[in-house]
């Protein structure tokens, strides 16, 4: 039966278009038990409530944007674009939208990839010594990166999404991360480098992006001392990552879209018990809608009897282009 009456507002608004790009702290929605704010009662009477605000994410940078997590940054401050944009200036550019002058030597990716597979290269091994000199042989195809453009969104967008993430988790290097779906490491790269040795962990199921992420991104990037546990996998089976690793963050961006609603469930009930009490957090990006299409009240009984909270759905901008993320947040409330 289709959800009516104040619930069927929670469901538009989790699945639907946002008609805002952010939401104020006196407009956030919250399932729970604990921690929610008055106009939670318009959708689930039922629910007890106290006041609580969560802050909105996607303002202009000001002065306070940026913040230092363990003496490092994670965000862009509004010093760091004021000071590019005078480099920009000083160096007789423009940040208006220009037209790029092709380089010395222009080549499309399909034609870097056509001399690659040639030419090999403007200096290379012929015979015996063309397998000794390289202990990583990389496909061409991802020597010219064309799995950067395997997605919906800029390749830079994974940076964004890092520092939407890292600052909302109140993520140390010290952490333990978990992505479900890491692909080719777009936003992963970020984690891997911000992260201590062994604790950023990822399930992919696509044999293509692993082939990207650990024949190129990792050892490209030099970032292969991190030693990331990167493994392949499908049905939410977790079972490799150990059964006593606990994490302080668990984010999913643009997967649970794309899987049945019963294994998106089946996936929180195995995770549950990995996420650090009260302090750590789910991240589930774009929609909820394994959990909205069930009905409001249907939703939080669920959540609930799995120990989890929903906290509330944020929105964060890109630095470099026009575009915004919808992220929803859950936490386990009890150990």
């Amino acid at each position: 039966m289709a959800a009516s009456g104040p619930a069927s507002r929670f469901l538009a608004l989790a699945g639907g278009v946002v008609a805002s790009a952010c939401l104020e702290p006196r407009e956030t929605f919250l399932i729970g038990t604990e921690g929610i704010p008055k106009m939670h009662s318009l959708i689930f009477p039922n629910t007890s409530s106290s006041p609580a605000s969560v802050p909105c994410s996607c303002s202009t940078p000001t002065g306070d944007y940026s913040s230092k997590i363990s003496g490092e940054h994670v965000s862009t401050s509004a010093e760091d674009i004021d000071w590019l944009k005078s480099r920009v200036e000083a160096n007789g550019l423009h940040m208006q939208q220009n037209i790029l002058r092709k380089g010395i030597n222009p080549r499309t990716r399909q034609q870097q990839l056509q001399d690659l597979l040639h030419f090999k290269g403007i200096s290379h091994y012929e015979g015996e010594d063309a397998n000794n000199h390289t202990a990583l042989p990389c496909p061409g195809e991802l020597l010219v990166e064309e799995h950067h453009s395997n997605y919906g969104e800029p390749w830079a967008g994974g940076r964004d999404v890092f520092e939407f993430l890292a600052e909302s988790a109140h993520v140390t290097p010290n952490s333990k991360v978990l992505e479900i779906g890491c692909g080719t490491l777009r936003v992963g790269l970020h984690f891997i480098r911000y992260l201590d040795p062994e604790h950023y962990h990822c399930l992919e199921r696509d044999e293509l992006s692993l082939m990207a992420a650990l024949r190129y991104e990792l050892p490209s990037q030099g970032l292969l001392y991190k030693r990331p546990l990167i493994v392949r996998g499908e049905d939410m089976d977790f079972s490799k990552f150990g059964s006593d690793t606990v994490y302080d963050l668990i984010y999913a961006s643009a997967v649970f879209l794309h899987m049945p609603d019963k294994l998106v469930w089946t996936g929180l009930e195995r995770l549950v018990g990995h996420l650090k009490p009260l302090e750590g957090r789910i991240f589930v990006s774009h929609n909820v809608k394994f959990c909205s299409r069930l009905g409001g009240e249907e939703c939080t009984k669920r959540l609930t009897n799995l120990g989890l909270e929903y906290k509330g759905k944020h929105t964060h901008d890109s630095l470099l282009f026009n575009h915004y993320e919808i992220w929803f947040e859950f936490r386990r409330f009890k150990a």
